[in-house]
């Protein structure tokens, strides 16, 4: 590919390509069957061509074609194990790697914005993309004070082509939907295009990552890259080395996936109430595990590393109490308390009448990891909620049907959402109760403080206190190096 492609007509057609190409590998399919192959067989092929071409389309177009793509990359545990494979290979790939665009073009963009002199900024400066996302590329350089930098920038034409993508993609979301079980696609397109405008503005993006470089600047946990330079269209900052956490998941031992998955929900929980702002895009391509200062060091000693802050939302309050207090009013069974909270912020509109037992019942097994000191979260489990809730002829189906979710909570609906995709991912066992109680809101009686000290978790997990999904650990490191 020679460039990032910006005519409407262009991106429309090849995004148009992808339901009609799942349609005719669909008769393709058919067709093999009929001349005497297994459905097995042809069905791995199936899943594999419509993975590959997924992969081309999205990648190549980058955009809001891959920002969908990196959006539907955490859910791929909830597919059905035959069939995830190569959705699984494929989009991971658009974490961490996109078809770059011409050294001529980034060239281009950095004299126009940092001048024509801008070499003299870098004592080097290295073509060659690091990294390619879905609205720029990072390039690794040396900054002219000998720092190690990340220089992030922005394609040409990236707003145009967002917008353009997620209304092209919006049009035929039902058609998307069999991608992911029990998953409404289109909601999430529209919050994606809500976000457009501020995932471009590379400002805003570097307030957002300086605040969190600050703020966890002494942090024994989680590690933010501290913004160096920023003009529109490029963002430099310190460079992070590290481990990215896709391989993790595909080849991390025990140790570190258990260590990745209880930083990153530490981080998720107490991100806005130290910073008062959600890093909202947390798929495993902007996350790293860091060894500790030797290289021996127990993976109990090892960092998050947290990239790319373009989507954040802005929470100066922190979590929403009520979030917290419905959490805890649901594990201890309070069913009529639970209701009455949902109908106070809107969960449940004036105009619906449902059965508290019944919301408490449909509640209490997506809440099942704050049940139990500590949880092992596991593809197997995540296929399970998907199944119970996407199903039609479940009552948890009918029942999630007619509620609602405000506005104000999409974001951290699906940022909450996305972050259980990425430990069941990793397969990871959590002490996520101890996280709730040191940084949710509400979650802890008032009467009842939580300890000024952080839990400590970095001891490993008697095997007794461990409460597992429907897999074994051992059935989840497999299927995630699948």
């Amino acid at each position: 590919m020679s460039d990032l492609p910006r005519k409407a007509v262009t991106r429309t057609a090849k995004l148009a390509a992808l339901p009609l190409g799942f349609a005719g590998r669909a008769t393709w399919g058919l067709g093999k069957r009929i001349g005497g192959r297994s459905a097995e067989i042809v069905g791995r092929e199936l899943q594999q061509r419509t993975a590959e071409q997924l992969f081309k389309v999205l990648g190549e177009l980058k955009g809001g074609a891959m920002k969908f793509g990196q959006a539907l990359s955490v859910f791929e545990s909830a597919l059905p194990e035959e069939i995830a494979g190569p959705y699984r290979a494929a989009l991971t790939k658009l974490q961490e790697a996109a078809p770059p665009m011409p050294t001529s073009t980034v060239h281009a963009v950095l004299a126009e914005r940092l001048g024509e002199d801008w070499r003299e900024l870098f004592e080097e400066f290295e073509d060659k993309p690091a990294a390619a996302a879905s609205i720029g590329q990072v390039h690794r350089a040396v900054w002219h004070d000998g720092r190690e930098v990340a220089v992030k920038v922005q394609y040409p034409g990236a707003g145009q082509a967002l917008l353009s993508d997620l209304a092209q993609l919006s049009r035929f979301a039902r058609l998307l939907g069999p991608l992911i079980p029990g998953m409404d696609i289109k909601p999430l397109i529209t919050e994606l295009r809500d976000r457009v405008s501020e995932e471009l503005d590379y400002g805003l993006e570097a307030e957002a990552q300086q605040a969190h470089a600050e703020e966890f600047a002494d942090d024994p946990d989680v590690t933010v890259p501290a913004v160096v330079h920023q003009c529109e269209q490029v963002l430099v900052t310190e460079w992070l080395e590290g481990v990215p956490l896709s391989e993790v998941i595909a080849n991390g031992t025990d140790e570190q996936r258990d260590r990745a998955g209880q930083l990153l929900a530490r981080f998720l929980f107490s991100g806005p109430a130290r910073t008062g702002l959600l890093h909202a895009d947390p798929h495993p391509g902007n996350f790293r595990l860091l060894p500790g200062d030797s290289p021996d060091a127990p993976a109990a000693e090892w960092r998050l590393g947290v990239l790319d802050f373009g989507t954040v939302d802005r929470l100066p309050d922190g979590l929403p109490p009520t979030i917290g207090t419905s959490l805890r009013m649901t594990l201890d069974g309070e069913a009529e308390a639970v209701y009455q909270q949902l109908c106070d912020e809107g969960f449940v509109k004036e105009s619906i009448d449902l059965d508290p037992d019944a919301v408490l019942e449909y509640l209490l097994p997506i809440i099942e990891p704050a049940q139990v000191d500590a949880f092992t979260f596991t593809r197997g489990w995540m296929r399970q909620q998907a199944t119970r809730i996407g199903d039609p002829r479940s009552p948890a189906y009918q029942l999630a049907k007619r509620l609602n979710l405000p506005p104000a909570y999409l974001l951290i609906h699906r940022v909450t959402l996305s972050t259980i995709g990425v430990l069941c991912q990793l397969g990871a066992t959590v002490r996520l109760r101890d996280e709730l109680e040191a940084w949710m809101p509400g979650f802890v009686p008032e009467e009842e403080p939580a300890g000024a000290d952080l839990p400590d978790v970095a001891a490993s997990v008697p095997a007794d206190r461990a409460k597992t999904g429907t897999d074994a650990r051992a059935e989840a490191v497999e299927e995630s190096t699948a």
